[in-house]
C-alpha cells in the first residue's frame, strides 16, 4: 500500500521579501516619474507649493492602492474585452470618493486641486498599475504594488514642491495650518525665520535673497524633475539606458 505523505502548506509572510520590493522599487529602480516618466503633467502643475503636493501625493497613493485591490479581487470575474472600462470604473469611482472627501474636509485645497483631483483617472500611473500587474497577481500584492508605486509618485511630487516653495516663496507648507515662513524681508506683522533685510546677524548674509519669480511656474517643475533623473541616473548607473 502506498504510503501517504502529509504535505505542510507553506505560509507565505504577509510583508515578506515580494511585498518589501513592491513597496522600495517604486522609490528608485523603478519609480513612476523619474524611470518610467509617467504622470508628469500633474507633478509639473500641482508642485508650486508642498501642501497641495501632500495632498495630492495622498489622493493618488489611495487611488493606486484600492484601484489595485478591487481589479484583483474581480480580475477572473472580468471579461477581457471590457477589462479597460470596467478598470477605468472602478478608478473614476475612487476619484469621486476622494472629491467628495476633499470638498467636505477642505474646500480651500479642493478648490485648489479640482481640476488636477479629477485628472487622476487619466493618470497613467493608475491604469498602467491596473493593466500590468493588478490583472495578474492576487489582491494583497496588487494592493502594496498600488501603494508603493503612489508612494514612488509622492515622494518625487513633494521633493519638486520642496525645492520650489522655498525658492518661490521661501516658505513651506504655505496655505496649512503648519505653514513656515523660512526666508524674505519682515514687514508688518510677517515674520521670517531668516529676515533679509536684517542689518546684522545671519538674515543679513542673505540680503540679496529674492524669490525666484521662475519657480511658481511648471517649467521651474520640468527643470527640477530633469536635475532629479540626471542625479538618478549618476548613482544608479543601471537606469542608465532605461527609456
Amino acid at each position: 500500500m502506498a504510503e501517504v505523505k502529509n504535505v505542510e502548506e507553506v505560509k507565505e509572510p504577509l510583508f515578506g521579501k515580494v511585498e518589501k520590493k513592491l513597496i522600495t522599487d517604486p522609490l528608485n529602480d523603478n519609480n513612476p516619474i523619474t524611470v518610467q516618466v509617467l504622470g508628469i503633467c500633474s507633478a509639473l502643475a500641482v508642485t508650486s507649493l508642498v501642501y497641495p503636493s501632500v495632498v495630492m501625493s495622498i489622493a493618488v497613493i489611495f487611488v493606486t492602492g484600492f484601484s489595485s485591490l478591487f481589479t484583483s479581487l474581480l480580475r477572473n470575474a472580468i471579461p477581457k474585452p471590457v477589462r479597460m472600462i470596467v478598470q477605468l470604473v472602478i478608478i473614476a469611482t475612487l476619484v469621486t470618493f476622494v472629491e467628495m472627501a476633499l470638498k467636505y474636509f477642505n474646500y480651500p485645497v479642493y478648490k485648489q486641486l479640482s481640476v488636477y483631483i479629477g485628472l487622476i483617472i487619466t493618470n497613467c500611473i493608475v491604469m498602467g498599475r491596473l493593466e500590468a500587474f493588478a490583472m495578474a497577481n492576487k489582491p494583497w500584492r496588487s494592493f502594496v504594488d498600488g501603494i508603493g508605486n503612489g508612494i514612488g509618485y509622492g515622494a518625487i511630487l513633494i521633493a519638486v514642491g520642496v525645492v520650489r516653495e522655498i525658492f518661490g516663496k521661501g516658505t513651506l507648507f504655505a496655505g496649512s495650518p503648519i505653514e513656515m515662513k523660512l526666508i524674505g524681508a519682515n514687514a508688518g506683522n510677517v515674520e521670517y525665520l531668516i529676515n533679509t533685510a536684517a542689518e546684522s546677524g545671519i538674515g543679513s548674509w542673505f540680503g540679496w535673497y529674492t524669490n525666484n519669480n521662475l519657480m511658481v511656474l511648471p517649467a521651474a517643475a520640468m527643470f527640477i524633475i530633469g536635475i532629479m533623473i540626471w542625479i538618478q541616473r549618476s548613482y544608479n548607473t543601471k537606469l542608465v539606458d532605461v527609456s
